[in-house]
């Protein structure tokens, strides 16, 4: 009697702790692939429990496919060819157990073609009755509720490239993803079967699988902004916020949230990365910097076909250096195209979000619905009444002579873009045009130069000092009886050197300049059908290396001064970056001739990011572009670890 209430006493404990499980679904392995089957239930399904039981199962769980109607069934061989090529989750064994949905006031009996075609497949058909519409593809199936579950099949991110795996819940929120298969000190990403999403107008992403950035708000997900204090500070996120919420409502599935420099600052790998490790770039011999901050994001797209793009921000390169280095399409839009509410700021008048791709057309997808009415696609308007027409007028700035490989490429790529829009090349030389545009002014420098030299440091040195720093450090202390939090060297040195410099002054030369750009050099038209008056091309990346196992290099610094790549980011219009080719380098790691990616950045008026979307396609279509693949060269290849 006296061992009994200890034992009742532990009983109420365990159940009590037993009420708060919350299920993460379950990892299994199917013919050596991996799966999540995840917690959420699909559908249930009524169905006749005999017909399992020869079937072998784990925990009451059995692999079946679902097929809509007979009529797709009555080659069991050529839909699952069909459905191998679309979609990597399926595999053959998800054929043992077919499910087919019963047509009222129709029976598929022993005799008929479907039964017989499928019986000679070494399947089991059985036909089931739902309340809700079922998606086809492969799902397990509880057989002792009938309860369909979905499944994401789980990926090594042998990149580096994310912070977070997550699983998208269907009331909206995420939750972290419970799963792990072999990898190096890396995540498992689990994506679901493409098959399960059909495209319709009101959600033209469904199924596109995505990775964002951690500086971005999800629901239900702790976010770091490149910081380990910061991650471990602050609850999960109560909302989403604008721009992801649009594409998770168009169907969009997020897998994951990505690495980043800390703070959204630029850094160098290896030696300005502190608290986490620069994601790895795929291209060349594998270690070359994948550039920052948005360095997941480019890493990722050039890495792993099983990701259809990746959400980033661009303040000063943040998304084209890395797009660029990593050789995929990426953009900066026109400055304002979606509200960055629930975003980390690095500087609000230069912050925006774009994405980084392999394919333009899922990038004009993405745009339009991310941006909503502030974009206009421009694929539906070829038409006899307002012909679509490119702008003629193409200026090259800080373009090289034909003197190395990429001068070459580059050269050769604007050539055969004046040819593919009937237009003419000359080059822009942007200081001379300042000058003579403003030496008369005396209230204006006539050096563009010097009066833009340390307008783009002050502005992302002070930018996020009092809305995200100052209450991080005070929220910090509070809770760590005064202490302060680690924060990497290089944002220190650019927010203390900031304070010495006047913050409006240097609001007051951006929009010098953004309103003198955008007036002269390359305003907008009136003509909806050509909406810009020219394209502005600046060398974006010329394949050269910049390797992560070196340290010679200075301290963190200020990024002083004017170049090409900057004019977006001070006159707030839509640069984008297209991949051109490749340049060899000899590589001291591997002692051979590896190729890493060569770049051009286009700009076109504010307003007019449709018009490259539709450039990037065109070229394509064209052959004058190749869309990027996976891999170590921009035409796939083994990645090198």
């Amino acid at each position: 009697m006296q061992l009994l209430w200890p034992l009742i006493l532990l009983l109420d404990s365990v159940l009590c702790s037993a009420s708060n499980i919350t299920p993460a679904g379950l990892t299994v392995r199917l013919n050596d692939i991996s799966y999540l089957i995840s917690p959420h239930v699909t559908a249930t399904i009524s169905v006749d429990p005999s017909a399992f039981a020869n079937t072998p199962s784990l925990f009451g769980l059995v692999p079946v496919s679902v097929f809509t109607n007979d009529t797709v069934v009555e080659n069991v061989a050529k839909v699952a060819s069909s459905w191998a090529q679309v979609d990597d989750v399926f595999q053959p064994a998800f054929l043992q157990l077919t499910l087919l949905d019963r047509v009222p006031g129709k029976h598929v009996n022993g005799s008929s073609k479907t039964v017989k075609a499928i019986k000679t497949s070494n399947s089991t058909m059985i036909q089931y009755s739902s309340n809700s519409k079922i998606p086809q593809g492969p799902f397990f199936l509880d057989k002792s509720t009938g309860d369909l579950h979905p499944i994401y099949r789980l990926y090594d991110d042998f990149a580096g490239t994310f912070n977070e795996a997550l699983l998208q819940d269907p009331n909206g929120t995420f939750q972290t993803l419970s799963a792990r298969i072999p990898g190096s000190a890396t995540l498992t990403i689990g994506v679901p079967s493409r098959l399960y999403f059909e495209p319709s107008e009101t959600q033209p992403l469904a199924g596109v699988r995505i990775a964002v950035k951690d500086i971005f708000s999800l629901a239900g997900v702790k976010k770091s902004n490149g910081n380990r204090a910061w991650y471990h500070l602050y609850p999960p996120e109560n909302t989403t916020c604008t721009a992801i919420s649009r594409l998770v409502a168009a169907g969009a599935v997020v897998v994951g949230t990505q690495r980043l420099s800390q703070f959204a600052t630029s850094e160098v790998a290896t030696v300005d990365w502190v608290d986490y490790h620069s994601p790895f770039n795929p291209r060349g011999d594998g270690y070359q910097d994948a550039s920052s901050s948005s360095s997941g994001a480019g890493a990722s797209i050039a890495s792993y076909e099983w990701l259809d793009a990746a959400v980033g921000t661009d303040t000063g390169g943040s998304i084209r250096s890395p797009a660029g280095v990593n050789g995929v399409f990426g953009n900066r839009p026109s400055h304002g195209s979606v509200a960055l509410d629930n975003v980390m700021p690095l500087s609000e008048p230069l912050d925006t979000a774009g994405f980084l791709v392999r394919d333009p057309v899922l990038w004009d997808k993405l745009q339009q619905v991310m941006y909503g009415p502030n974009y206009t696609t421009r694929l539906a308007e070829d038409n006899d009444d307002a012909p679509f027409r490119y702008p003629t007028n193409i200026w090259t700035v800080s373009w090289p002579d034909s003197t190395t490989e990429a001068s070459y490429l580059l050269n050769d790529f604007a050539s055969a873009l004046a040819k593919h829009v009937n237009g003419t090349l000359e080059t822009l030389n942007l200081t001379e045009l300042w000058s003579d545009s403003n030496s008369e002014d005396p209230d204006v420098d006539s050096d563009l130069a010097t009066m833009l030299n340390v307008t783009y440091p002050v502005l992302t040195g002070q930018g996020q000092v009092s809305k995200v720093i100052e209450p991080f450090l005070a929220d910090y202390a509070a809770l760590h009886d005064g202490r302060r939090p680690f924060i990497d060297p290089a944002p220190l040195a650019r927010w203390a050197w900031a304070a010495n410099y006047s913050w409006d002054e240097a609001m007051h030369n951006k929009t010098l300049f953004m309103n003198w750009f955008n007036t002269v050099v390359l305003p907008r038209v009136s003509d909806p059908a050509q909406c810009s008056s020219g394209l502005v091309l600046y060398p974006a990346k010329v394949g050269t290396q910049a390797l992560r196992n070196r340290y010679d290099i200075d301290p963190p610094a200020p990024y002083t001064g004017f170049s090409a790549s900057r004019m977006s980011v001070f006159c707030e219009c839509p640069d984008f970056i297209f991949p051109i080719g490749e340049m060899p380098n000899w590589s001291s790691i591997t002692n051979h001739e590896e190729y890493l990616p060569v770049a051009v950045g286009i700009l076109a008026a504010k307003g007019c990011d449709g018009l490259l979307s539709r450039l990037a396609m065109d070229l394509v279509d064209a052959g004058v572009l190749q869309a990027p693949r996976v891999g170590s060269t921009l035409g796939g290849g083994a990645i090198l670890y």
